[in-house]
C-alpha cells in the first residue's frame, strides 16, 4: 500500500523526536491529494429536480450549533426561520443560499467509493463469564495522543499516537498485541462480549449499543484508537484466496469467520488498528459523530474533513447496495472515518440494527459528491 501522507509526516516527527534512527538520506514526501472545486447549476446535480429536500434541511439544521467557521454560520441563521415540512421553502432555501461544487481529486477522478455504515447492537455483559470472554475497552492510561496541528499547521487532523517508555515516545501495541493478552491488557473493560467478529464490525462502524444481560442497553462511541492504519479484512482474505472479491461483504466475512474459527484470530490481527470505547447516555436519537451532533439515518455522510468541513451539505449520487437504482440524496457531513480518506469518498449513515446493518454491510459503490457551499463566500481549506 502506498505510504500516506500522514504516515509519512509521523516518521518525521518520531525520527526528529529521536524515536527513530535518521536514514542515510532524506526521502521526499509524496506530493500530498487536493481538491478540486468546480462550480456548477444545479439543474447538473443528477436528480436534483426529484429529491425530497426537507429532511435534507432538518439534518443540516441539526448539526448547525456544532459548525465552526462564519460562511456556514451565516446560512444556518436563514435555514432556521424556513418552516418545518415546508418542501418548496426547503428547496427555495437551499437553492439561493448555496452554489453546487463537483468534488474532483487533484489526481484526476471525479468519482470515488461510497460505503456504508450502522450503528451495531450487540449482547454482551457488564461481567466475565465462559461465554462473555472478549472485552470492550475503554482508553488504557498508557496511551498518549499529540495534535500535531501545535508543532505545525501543515499537520492540522493529524494526530499522534503512542505510549512513552521512559522519555521516548513509542508506537501504541497493535491489535495483534493488545489480543494477545486478553482480558488482561491494561484498559477499563466497559462490558463484555462471547462475539469477536461482531465486536470487529463495532470497532469498525466506531459506535454501538450493547444489550446485556438482563434486557437493558448501553451505548457506546468512539474514544481514541491505537494509532495504527485501518486495514481491510475483507482485501486481506480475498487477496488470500479465502473468498471472492463479490463475497467480500460484512455478511461474507462473518459467514466465512463461522466456518474458519481457526483462522479467525489472524485474520482479524490483519488489521492493526484498535478502537478504544467511551460509554454514552442511551437515548431516541442517532449515535453522535465527529460534529458532536446524533447522527440521522439516511441523511448523515462521513466525508474526509480535509476536503469538506464538517457541517456542511453534500449532495451524494450513486445507486443503492448491490442495485442499478439511484440513491441521489443530500447529506449532511456529520462524521468521520478511519477508512474514509480521499476527496471524493463517503461513508452513508443506514441507521440502527439488523437492517440497517444489512444494507451498510453490502454498499460498495461508485458515486459522484457535490459540495454545497455559502453563495459567493470563498471556497474553504480544511479544517
Amino acid at each position: 500500500m502506498p505510504i500516506s501522507r500522514k504516515t509519512t509526516h509521523i516518521a518525521l516527527i518520531l525520527l526528529a523526536a529521536g524515536c527513530a534512527q535518521l536514514p542515510p538520506q532524506p526521502v521526499k514526501p509524496p506530493a500530498p491529494e487536493t481538491a478540486r472545486y468546480l462550480a456548477m447549476p444545479f439543474d447538473a446535480l443528477p436528480g436534483w429536480s426529484k429529491a425530497a429536500l426537507e429532511p435534507s434541511l432538518r439534518a443540516f439544521l441539526a448539526g448547525c450549533p456544532r459548525i465552526n467557521g462564519a460562511a456556514l454560520g451565516r446560512v444556518c441563521a436563514l435555514g432556521q426561520s424556513v418552516p418545518k415540512g415546508d418542501e418548496a421553502a426547503a428547496r427555495q432555501f437551499f437553492e439561493s443560499a448555496f452554489t453546487p461544487y463537483a468534488l474532483a481529486s487533484s489526481e484526476g477522478p471525479d468519482s470515488g467509493l461510497i460505503t456504508g455504515y450502522y450503528e451495531p447492537i450487540i449482547d454482551g455483559s457488564r461481567w466475565y463469564n465462559a461465554i462473555s470472554r472478549y472485552p470492550i475497552f475503554g482508553v488504557p492510561e498508557d496511551l498518549i495522543t499529540v495534535d500535531l496541528a501545535g508543532l505545525n499547521p501543515e499537520l492540522r487532523n493529524l494526530r499522534l499516537r503512542g505510549r512513552l517508555e521512559g522519555r521516548r515516545l513509542v508506537p501504541y501495541p497493535s491489535r495483534a498485541e493488545i489480543e494477545a493478552r486478553g482480558p488482561s491488557y491494561p484498559a477499563p473493560v466497559i462490558a463484555w462480549t462471547a462475539d469477536a467478529v461482531a465486536l470487529f464490525f463495532l470497532q469498525i462502524q466506531g459506535s454501538g449499543q450493547v444489550r446485556l444481560d438482563g434486557g437493558e442497553r448501553i451505548r457506546i462511541g468512539f474514544a481514541d484508537q491505537n494509532g495504527h492504519p485501518y486495514r481491510s479484512l475483507g482485501r486481506w482474505l480475498v487477496d488470500r484466496g479465502e473468498m471472492p472479491l463479490e463475497q467480500a461483504s460484512m455478511q461474507g466475512i462473518q459467514a466465512w469467520a463461522a466456518a474458519n474459527p481457526h483462522k479467525l484470530q489472524e485474520a482479524l490481527n490483519a488489521n492493526p488498528s484498535y478502537v478504544f470505547f467511551r460509554e454514552l447516555p442511551v437515548s431516541e436519537d442517532g449515535p453522535v459523530g465527529a460534529l458532536g451532533t446524533p447522527l440521522a439515518a439516511g441523511y448523515s455522510l462521513a466525508v474526509d474533513r480535509r476536503f469538506v468541513p464538517l457541517g456542511a451539505p453534500v449532495y451524494l449520487a450513486t445507486t443503492y447496495p448491490l442495485s442499478e437504482l439511484p440513491l441521489e440524496r443530500l447529506m449532511a457531513a456529520h462524521d468521520v472515518g478511519g477508512a474514509i480518506r480521499g476527496v471524493v469518498r463517503g461513508d452513508f449513515y443506514w441507521g440502527t440494527g439488523t437492517e440497517a446493518g444489512a444494507a451498510a454491510g453490502r454498499m460498495r459503490q461508485q458515486g459522484r459528491m457535490w459540495l454545497l457551499w455559502p453563495r459567493g463566500e470563498p471556497l474553504p481549506r480544511a479544517d
